[in-house]
């Protein structure tokens, strides 16, 4: 029997855990979206008579399945240089207590992280990503009132940890990879109160049926945030500002039978007001659900059905990465108005590199009037696009 050198096993060993990992944050993902028996269910559902606590809502939801943090924005540095970025951390759950283990590895939730980071002078999009089992050593949840919400091991070869908390007006949130030179710092205020998605914060992915829990999430968005902080992309260190979005959705089932993924848009326009539309697409490209929420630019907010809005597909990209070809652009029909939302870079796409079919485009738009006049900005996510893709959380 030939014994592999020292080397040859290591690398052996490390792609084994690579796989390893894949397969189980694979397969939390996949579990997130398929359908639950009630009967041998152990976790909690969205429900339309949630009774929110805040500012507590903002830390983890144990009792659900998946959970995530979501924040994009557009930022200004030093020169005018513009910038594109997401912050996102996402819960996992993978049992519904911690086992009953006398040891530091014992762990009830995967943490997973994306951060991206575009250049629009430069024309160049950033992706970094980690997922680490919750423990002591790689990442987990604060516990309320503690103001820590979520932290992490930054990725492999980088010392600094990603970390998120709540300041009592918004959120500060770090990361670094110093692989793909980039990193950032920025603190947020909201300019604007938050505002339920869906009626009481409950966001329907499907028609309501009495045989199973229906497809929704609990979910809530902080629609401006004004925003400042550092960015450092290669050598430059740049002092921002600007605004951002956050969104917070917890669930058991984000996801219909039918479903492969969704279009979802969060639009800032010039005027102080904000819209969110989404739309869930089957396999063979219909829609199965959409809806949204116009906020305006009191505050006041009003949630719509798919029918108040329509949206139409004018461009196509195709991802060199993935192969996955993506809109590209959209005409907008809302309110008596005929907007175009259009990306400020086609090169967006998230592309993983370390669990296989993961990736998805998440980018950087503009907002145009009927005359091509800019009247707002904001950012679009598209999942469930291409072949052998992860479906969506």
């Amino acid at each position: 029997m030939n014994t592999p050198a020292p080397r040859e096993r290591d690398r052996s060993t490390r792609q084994l855990r690579r796989t390893q990992l894949g397969f189980l944050v694979a397969m939390a993902i996949v579990s997130s979206s398929l359908p639950v028996n009630p009967a041998d269910d152990h976790w909690q559902h969205a429900r339309p008579d949630y009774r929110w606590d805040f500012p507590r809502d903002h830390w983890a939801h144990h009792e659900f399945r998946t959970e995530w943090w979501y924040f994009t924005g557009q930022l200004t540095g030093s020169k005018e240089r513009r910038l594109g970025y997401q912050f996102t951390f996402f819960r996992i759950g993978l049992l519904g207590e911690v086992p009953s283990l006398k040891s530091d590895w014992a762990a009830r939730d995967l943490i997973m992280g994306h951060a991206a980071l575009t250049d629009l002078e430069g024309r160049e999009h950033r992706f970094s990503e980690m997922v680490y089992r919750a423990s002591p050593l790689l990442g987990g949840f604060g516990v309320y009132p503690d103001t820590l919400l979520a932290w992490s091991r930054g990725p492999a070869g980088t010392g600094e940890t990603w970390r998120l908390k709540w300041n009592g007006n918004g959120f500060d949130f770090s990361m670094a990879d110093h692989h793909n030179c980039f990193s950032f710092s920025l603190q947020t205020s909201a300019v604007k109160p938050k505002v339920f998605q869906g009626p009481n914060g409950f966001s329907l992915k499907e028609t309501q049926s009495a045989e199973k829990p229906a497809a929704a999430s609990q979910y809530y968005s902080f629609p401006r945030l004004r925003t400042r902080g550092e960015v450092i992309i290669d050598q430059d260190t740049l002092l921002v500002t600007g605004e951002s979005w956050m969104d917070k959705e917890f669930g058991s089932g984000m996801l219909g039978e039918d479903q492969v993924g969704w279009d979802w848009f969060s639009l800032q326009r010039d005027d102080g007001s904000e819209v969110m539309l989404y739309l869930l697409r089957r396999k063979d490209g219909s829609i199965s659900h959409g809806s949204g929420t116009c906020i305006a630019a009191d505050g006041t907010a009003r949630h719509i059905d798919v029918s108040d809005f329509r949206i139409t597909v004018t461009a196509t990209w195709t991802s060199p990465a993935s192969g996955a070809t993506y809109p590209s652009e959209w005409r907008l029909q809302l309110e008596g108005q005929d907007l175009l939302v259009r990306p400020l870079l086609s090169e967006q796409e998230n592309f993983s590199k370390r669990i296989e079919g993961m990736f998805y485009w998440e980018g950087a738009v503009s907002v145009l009037d009927a005359s091509n006049r800019k009247v707002g900005r904001g950012y679009v996510e598209l999942t469930g696009y291409g072949e052998g893709r992860m479906p969506g959380l």
